[in-house]
């Protein structure tokens, strides 16, 4: 994915529809078959004009989504994996910041066909609480960092709206430079259409 957002406006309808039509049966299919999993199980959905439909299952975080949701948690991740690991899962809390967080991937060019490697990157946006840059294609060399895949950074901003969230990550993305720098312009765009018509 070319970049990501968090939480998404979805109706409830919708959500419980995902809840108990995809994702618990697919929880009670494998106790049903005996395959005791503990992990992270990212289910790949799409809305439709027919509903939610599933795309794919991964046993890994998804990516980008991760870094807009691993961002919000306030839980300490680590009582999280222990308590998977432990099977207490029942007896943490999991809290969320009641924030947005934005997520811009900035890809070489030609990204996902052919595309060249080995530019320097310039990053003079400075990290914060809210503001991370996320190294995914880069190497460093001789005192640099280079680009070496497809999807180079992803650039994840937080912020109490939607709106100022993907304003600041596109801010911070003015600061960043590599040659043949390319990413999508409208990450969250559609979402804010949404809510502005639900306010509207």
């Amino acid at each position: 994915g070319m970049g990501a957002y968090s939480p998404l406006p979805i109706e409830p309808k919708t959500m419980k529809f995902i809840d108990e039509v995809i994702v618990k049966p697919t929880i009670w299919a494998l106790g049903d078959n005996d395959i005791i999993y503990q992990g992270v199980l990212y289910c790949g959905l799409m809305i439709t004009s027919n509903g939610p439909k599933v795309l794919e299952y991964n046993c890994r975080f998804g990516d980008p989504e991760a870094q807009v949701i691993l961002p919000l948690i306030q839980t300490d991740f680590m009582t999280l994996l222990l308590a998977t690991r432990r099977r207490e899962l029942h007896g943490v809390e999991l809290k969320l910041q009641d924030k947005y967080a934005v997520c811009v991937i900035l890809a070489s060019k030609g990204y996902p066909q052919a595309y060249e490697k080995g530019f320097p990157i310039t990053i003079k946006a400075r990290e914060s609480k809210e503001l991370a840059i996320f190294h995914a294609g880069t190497i460093y060399k001789d005192g640099e960092f280079l680009t070496n895949g497809g999807r180079v950074l992803g650039v994840t901003s937080l912020d109490k709206t939607l709106r100022s969230a993907r304003s600041k990550a596109y801010k911070a993305i003015k600061k960043i430079h590599f040659e043949n720098m390319h990413y999508r312009k409208d990450i969250g765009a559609v979402a804010l259409k949404k809510m502005r018509r639900k306010s509207g």
